[in-house]
This record gives structure tokens, C-alpha cells and sequence, in this order.
């Protein structure tokens, strides 16, 4: 045999046994699983754009402030020749 065919034989025997019984609550207990999940997924999404938004602000506050874009000052004066 080979692999396959031993995994095929393996499902189907397992398919061929007497199914275990479901809980009675498992379609309640699922549904407010993925409840709590997606509120938890809405929450870090949240606070992602929160941390974004002040990300944008502090970076436009901080280049407002220095200036980048701006050539530096020159730190000596430039020599005087032709005098």
C-alpha cells in the first residue's frame, strides 16, 4: 500500500465508527467565541489607527519644528579673499 492509500484506509475507518455526541451548547459557546474575537480584532484595529493618526501628528508637529527640508546654516563664514 501505499501512502495514500493507508491514509484513505485510516478516514475511513475512522468515518465507519459511531460518531461521538456534539454538546448541546456548542453552537452558543462557538458563537461567542468568535464574538469576543472579533471584538478584539475591532479594539486592536482601533488602536492601531489611533496610534497611526498620533504617529502623523506628532511627525508633522516634530518637521513644523526642525525643519528638514530647510539647508542648514553655514557654520563659517566663507573666506574673504580679493580684499
Amino acid at each position: 500500500m501505499t501512502r495514500h492509500e493507508d491514509k484513505e484506509a485510516a478516514v475511513r475507518r475512522l468515518l465507519d465508527t459511531p460518531h461521538p455526541p456534539v454538546p448541546g451548547d456548542l453552537a452558543r459557546r462557538a458563537a461567542e467565541r468568535g464574538s469576543r474575537r472579533l471584538h478584539r480584532a475591532r479594539r486592536v484595529r482601533r488602536a492601531l489607527w489611533i496610534l497611526g493618526v498620533i504617529a502623523v501628528a506628532v511627525f508633522f508637529a516634530w518637521a513644523s519644528v526642525a525643519r528638514p527640508w530647510e539647508v542648514p546654516p553655514a557654520e563659517t563664514t566663507p573666506p574673504l579673499e580679493g580684499w
